[in-house]
């Protein structure tokens, strides 16, 4: 059964921040700085962090994000 609090937002690339500018593609804004009007907040970065909102990535180069239920609530 498909967890209805799970998103797929379109567009992520490999750095998965998806606050990126000017990109060839049609790319989803992040929820989490949409609410706090903010450009702070990345799915991941390398050898740093998960965002805990993360929940993976679908084909083709989609996030799956809780945002704004924490995934260790979801997954």
């Amino acid at each position: 059964m498909e967890d209805k609090r799970v998103n797929e937002l379109k567009g992520a690339n490999m750095d998965i921040d998806l606050v990126s500018d000017n990109v060839g593609w049609d790319q989803s804004a992040c929820p989490w700085n949409a609410a706090e009007n903010t450009r702070e907040h990345k799915c991941a970065v390398k050898d740093t962090s998960i965002c805990k909102y993360f929940c993976g990535v679908k084909y083709l180069d989609s996030v799956l994000c809780s945002y704004p239920y924490e995934n260790s609530d979801v997954l």
